[in-house]
This record gives structure tokens, C-alpha cells and sequence, in this order.
């Protein structure tokens, strides 16, 4: 990846956050993609993570002042219960997201109560260690269509001009069982060419943007779409990220995390 800074301020990036806790406990792969991620980009003013692990029936926004850490993981080490993100809430930014939203006929719903999840932590606290940004989350919704999701993505495309880095945090490849089994020449297959559909889909500048939204609308006939993903959660963030960019993605990171390909994108 190369190390140029400053990208825009307002980006968006897709990243894929890990198993569980694992880059926060070593796992060198994860540290060293999201810190790089991190210093290709201007310091935002706030950041709203669209996290994998949250569906809700109306797309909710956290809205608490400071929220709690939810640690949404079992059967790792006791330091993983441990950790600490001390990130403040934006009350401000979660009543802006809503507002954007209800502008584009979207009912949504602030929480004052529920804290930040791992797919905001893990990453984060790679990312900007000091805790200092304020962040919102963002849920899915429970249907996980996703022509819905990039629906949400669009409303909330002025958030760009606020300097708020978007991220959608799940993972390219989310097939839990099929990283805990040896590998065939099959398997590997069907992971690289899902993610090499993938990332042609997102980075691809000879696609036109309406070619580009059908194939994330139609995600599930591309190929081995559902080997990478029986459900549809990890991925869906992604749609959130490309309704807000609009666009091909400046760049697509692929790595290998867990012995699957995976892949990364910033607008």
C-alpha cells in the first residue's frame, strides 16, 4: 500500500475489523492494514462507523454523550474484557444523521443507551489510539437488503462536506466455519474470485455508477457470493459506504487475514 497522506477530508473507507479482538491482541495483519489506513487520511472532526454487528429494524444511530464499550465477543483471553475506548459520542453529529435521514423520507431512531460495539473499538483504537475523535454508530437494518442500505448511504453523502469519516466496518469475507477447517484448492477459489468480483465492482472507473450500484444490489449472483458471505451483515456496510461516495473507490487493499483473501476500500 503506498503511504501517501491526506486523502480528502470527508472519506469513506470499508474495512474488514477482524475476529473478534484479534488485532488488538497481535494479530500483526490487522494492526499493520489499519494504521495504514489511518495515515492516509486527513483527521477527521468526528467519525460514524456503520458496524456489522448491529441490525435493527429502523436504521438507530447512538446519540449518548459518552457511551459504554459492548463487548460482543466470547472465548477469548480475559484482557479482551478489558480493553478501553474512552472515545466521546456526538449527540450533535448522531441529531445530524437523523435529520439527513428523515430528509430522505428514511425513519430512523436515536439511542441514548447503547454503547459502541467492537466493530467501532477494534478498529479505532488502531486507528486513533488517543480516543479523542468523537463517534457515532450507525446500525444496519435487520432485512439486510441491500438496495436499503445504500439508500442510507445516499442520504447521509453530506456528511463529507463535515469533515465525518465514514466506515463501514465488517469484513470481505465472513464465512466463520470455513476459517476453522483446512483450506482446499476449492475454497481458495471461491474466496478470490467472490473478491476479485468485489473489488472490480468497487474500484472499477470504466463502470458507469449505475452498473456499479446494480452489481452491489445484486451482490448474491456474483461469484461464490454466498460461500464468502450465508449472510449478508459483514458485506452491508459496504453498500452504506458506496451510497455515500458515490463513486469508484480511490483504492482497494487486498490481504490475507485468517488464510482468506480480503480486501479494503477508500473513497
Amino acid at each position: 500500500m503506498n503511504s501517501e497522506s491526506n486523502i480528502l477530508p470527508g472519506s469513506v473507507v470499508y474495512l474488514s475489523h477482524g475476529g473478534g479482538p484479534l488485532p488488538l491482541l497481535g494479530d500483526k495483519g490487522h494492526q499493520i492494514l489499519i494504521r495504514e489506513i489511518a495515515q492516509t487520511l486527513a483527521k477527521p472532526s468526528a467519525i460514524l462507523v456503520i458496524s456489522a454487528h448491529w441490525e435493527e429494524g429502523k436504521p438507530t444511530i447512538t446519540s449518548g454523550a459518552s457511551p459504554a464499550l459492548i463487548y460482543d465477543y466470547y472465548g477469548f483471553p480475559k484482557e479482551s474484557y478489558e480493553i478501553e475506548y474512552p472515545a466521546p459520542g456526538s449527540p450533535e453529529l448522531a441529531n445530524r444523521i437523523f435529520n439527513l435521514l428523515g430528509r430522505a423520507g428514511i425513519e430512523a431512531k436515536l439511542d441514548d443507551q447503547r454503547g459502541f460495539d467492537h466493530g467501532l473499538f477494534v478498529p479505532l483504537k488502531l486507528m486513533y489510539p488517543e480516543a479523542n475523535i468523537p463517534c457515532v454508530q450507525l446500525s444496519l437494518i435487520n432485512s439486510l437488503q441491500p438496495e436499503e442500505h445504500i439508500r442510507i448511504g445516499k442520504a447521509l453523502a453530506d456528511l463529507r462536506k463535515d469533515n465525518v469519516l465514514v466506515i463501514g466496518s465488517g469484513f470481505s469475507f465472513h464465512n466463520l466455519k470455513e476459517f476453522f477447517v483446512p483450506s482446499t484448492k476449492a475454497a481458495r477459489a471461491m474466496n478470490e474470485s467472490f473478491e476479485q468480483w468485489l473489488i472490480d465492482t468497487c474500484s472499477n472507473s470504466q463502470l458507469t455508477e449505475e452498473q456499479r450500484e446494480q452489481r452491489l444490489k445484486n451482490w448474491a449472483s456474483a461469484p461464490a457470493a454466498r460461500y464468502c458471505h450465508p449472510r449478508a451483515e459483514h458485506l452491508l456496510p459496504l453498500h452504506v459506504c458506496y451510497g455515500i461516495a458515490g463513486t469508484a473507490a480511490k483504492k482497494a487493499l487486498e490481504f490475507e487475514i485468517m488464510g482468506k483473501m480480503a480486501s479494503a476500500y477508500i473513497w
